[in-house]
């Protein structure tokens, strides 16, 4: 009986170890997630995230097997703009203190219309929607886009639209290291 038990813990060890071999590591420094969002109906403000971890599992050819699970450190929010950088940071905005990592889970990988679509869980602000990213993958990188609701998101949920419009527009570039 110990035998069987021994036979089938290397088994499970084999397939774990199978699995995490075929994780492909994120660049960090190469990789970010760039936003822009309108400000007083006339103004635009871009900025970005840095900070980009986790796992990626990615065969063009194995789609049935790939996934995401990758997070970005949203205290790490740039606009150019320490001050509004700050307030960005607090919890009319981002929670940073409660809230570290804007999260992509996957759940299911398609090839569509000539295209990658990752249909999965992004998690912001404590709050979790499922979402679609389209994507192309080129020389070991993923770039995609995405607009999301930030008030889906309880983000800024006493700023007007007039200050801030609802829609965020989100553009990913994720590298990985070869």
């Amino acid at each position: 009986m110990k035998t069987i038990y021994k036979i089938l813990w290397i088994n499970v060890f084999i397939v774990f170890l199978f699995i995490y071999a075929k994780a492909q590591v994120i660049n960090t420094q190469n990789s970010e997630a760039t936003f822009k969002v309108g400000n007083m109906l006339f103004n635009t403000v871009k900025g970005n995230f840095t900070g980009m971890q986790g796992e990626v599992i990615f065969e063009e050819n194995d789609l049935e097997n790939a996934y995401f699970n990758v997070c970005i450190d949203a205290a790490s929010i740039n606009t150019n703009n320490e001050k509004r950088d700050e307030h960005l940071r607090s919890e009319d905005f981002l929670g940073t203190q409660n809230h570290l990592n804007i999260c992509f889970a996957s759940s299911v990988i398609l090839f569509k219309n000539n295209t990658y679509v990752a249909i999965g869980q992004l998690t912001m602000h404590g709050i979790t929607n499922r979402v679609e990213i389209p994507f192309t993958y080129e020389n070991e990188t993923f770039q995609g886009n995405l607009s999301i609701n930030r008030l889906d998101y309880n983000i800024g949920e006493s700023t007007g639209k007039f200050l801030v419009a609802n829609t965020i527009k989100i553009s990913i570039v994720c590298v990985l290291y070869n």
